[in-house]
């Protein structure tokens, strides 16, 4: 087993989206996020995260990456408490625990979360809460934590009536009326999020080295396999990561993501690409004293 990662590193994402919708928002029939007082684009971080499991599990599904100790805790079509369940039926015999809820012992949710650690790329990652049914696993705070994805300037979602001219079922068809339906788009947004990486954490959960090269490749390529017509074009921007020497830091995380620079070129009134911007990284040399910079993209 390898040991966790030894460094804290916090990065900034950045992504854009060209004619699709990033994230739906289930509050406003679908229509991509937003703030309502600047009317800046939001992407959650419960969206982005599961972009970066979807990754993780199509690399398993094609060899990329071994499945051991790569599965994916939370997953379409499957229950957590299946997952939960593998956890106390692994024990044989007289070592094996009885499943109590809240009643069960400590030391058995404990070894049942340290198994599901060192089998869930997710939960070694972004931690989980385990704890609400029978096969209680208990509670880890994962060492990866992501916020909202925001975007630089104001979006402008629209709605779009799309037609079909087959029908559903026999009872539907009306002459000369087809199935209506609604698509959301954004004609450009740059979006940024920042990520944060705690080795403290990482001690409890088994992060390590290799799960964060797979992190790392899956942020690079987060969009490729996750193409649909509503997301319209999506493309990872820039990854700017930046490395401590010290487990607890070397710099305050909001100052070293001051040093990212990003505004529109001067004749650009409403940006619709990504070459509408000027995007300036630090200079090494100027960073504080234990702080790596990493073009992530680079």
């Amino acid at each position: 087993m390898m040991d966790p990662i030894g460094h804290r590193y916090d990065f900034v994402y950045m992504f854009d989206c060209q004619d699709g919708n990033p994230n739906g928002d289930p509050d406003a029939e679908g229509s991509p996020r937003i703030d309502p007082e600047t009317l800046q684009g939001l992407v959650s971080d419960v969206c982005l995260k599961r972009k970066i499991r979807n990754f993780i599990l199509h690399a398993t599904i094609v060899g990329e990456i071994a499945q051991t100790g790569n599965r994916i805790f939370i997953e379409s079509g499957s229950t957590l408490e299946s997952r939960q369940r593998e956890s106390f039926e692994r024990w044989e015999g007289d070592d094996r625990p009885e499943p109590k809820g809240k009643d069960t012992k400590s030391t058995d949710i404990e070894k049942a979360r340290e198994w599901i650690c060192q089998n869930f790329f997710d939960v070694r990652t972004f931690g989980a809460v385990m704890n609400t049914t029978k096969f209680n696993c208990g509670q880890v705070r994962g060492p990866v934590q992501l916020t909202f994805a925001r975007s630089l300037d104001r979006i402008l979602p629209a709605g779009h009536t799309i037609a079909r001219e087959a029908f559903t079922g026999e009872k539907d068809i009306k002459a000369g009326s087809g199935t209506f339906g609604r698509k959301f788009t954004i004609p450009y947004g740059l979006y940024l999020a920042h990520g944060f990486i705690n080795p403290v954490f990482a001690v409890k959960t088994g992060f390590n080295d290799r799960d964060l090269a797979h992190l790392w490749r899956a942020l690079q390529n987060l969009f490729e396999q996750d193409r649909s017509a509503t997301h319209g074009t999506m493309a990872a921007r820039g990854l700017f990561i930046f490395q401590h020497e010290s487990k607890l830091g070397n710099a305050q995380a909001h100052r070293l993501f001051e040093t990212i620079r990003i505004e529109k070129k001067p004749a650009v009134e409403i940006p619709r690409a990504f070459t509408d911007y000027r995007v300036e990284t630090p200079d090494p040399k100027s960073l504080p004293a234990g702080i790596t910079f990493i073009d992530g993209l680079g």
